[in-house]
């Protein structure tokens, strides 16, 4: 800010406008203070790599056009998976093997659109085996909470 002015000294006074200088130098090293910072974050980042043949969520995402599934956004996964990784085009670009009702989307991923693919035994579901009769019928179990 430029004070040089006669007229604008007599105007807003001394007192203001050497407060308003104080309060411009105070934000300008704030300012140089969180970029320090930030630049001295960027090289704590892990770097996201993927082999060919890991599997990985990927992200769904409604300005990519992988959307929809039926439900309301609200309600929508934000990662649909696993896939497996078939091929790596270059350190940022990994192909899928999407499945059926994904053939219209395209096969190549940016890496920020990945997530790794953690097998998890806990979460798994066991369904029991179930005695259906000649006539189609089977016998339901009553599940209690």
């Amino acid at each position: 800010m430029c004070w040089s002015d006669q007229d604008e000294v007599l105007i807003l006074g001394l007192d203001l406008i050497s407060e308003t200088a104080e309060m411009i130098r105070k934000i300008q090293e704030h300012i140089r203070t969180t970029q320090s910072c930030q630049k001295s974050n960027i090289g704590k980042r892990r770097p996201l790599e993927f082999n060919v043949g890991d599997k990985i969520f990927l992200k769904v995402s409604p300005t990519k056009c992988i959307k929809g599934f039926g439900v309301q956004a609200k309600l929508r996964p934000r990662y649909i998976g696993p896939y497996k990784i078939i091929k790596k085009l270059n350190p940022t670009a990994y192909r899928l093997d999407l499945l059926v009702y994904l053939e219209h989307e395209h096969y190549v991923f940016h890496i920020s659109q990945l997530r790794k693919y953690v097998p998890n035994a806990d979460n798994a579901i066991v369904a029991e085996p179930i005695a259906i009769t000649e006539n189609l019928a089977y016998e339901g179990h009553l599940i209690q909470y």
